[in-house]
């Protein structure tokens, strides 16, 4: 049996899931959404990644973050992608810097704005 907390609403149930051979028991979830959630974070956990990347010709950084959630397995490659990146001003908010991050099919867009040089 593994037991969860569940993170989709402040209310943090308590989850409790066991595998009968091909299926999941799932219990404990006190709406839909956390249903879904134990059976995605069994089954294929994802995560939304945020982080920053390099702005060029400043020792300002700029906040990223994935557009969806990505499956943890590819968390480290992004980040290994996000440590290369570096991106010049002018940038807006929700601006795509890449729009594949990891081979994942899952923009990273940016999450602040760096003016540009005027």
């Amino acid at each position: 049996m593994t037991e969860l907390t569940c993170i989709v609403c402040p209310v943090g149930c308590r989850i409790r899931v066991e595998r009968d051979g091909n299926e999941l028991k799932i219990s404990g979830h006190g709406c839909p959404r956390g249903l879904t959630y134990a059976r995605e974070e069994i089954t294929a956990p994802k995560r939304i990644l945020t982080a920053v990347v390099k702005v060029a010709g400043s020792k300002r950084m700029l906040p990223v973050k994935t557009k969806v959630a990505i499956p943890k397995a590819k968390l480290f490659p992004a980040m290994q992608e996000i440590k290369a990146i570096t991106v010049s001003s002018p940038v807006t908010v929700g601006q795509v810097i890449t729009d594949n991050l990891a081979e994942s099919g899952v923009p990273l867009v940016a999450t602040g704005t760096i003016p540009g040089d005027d």
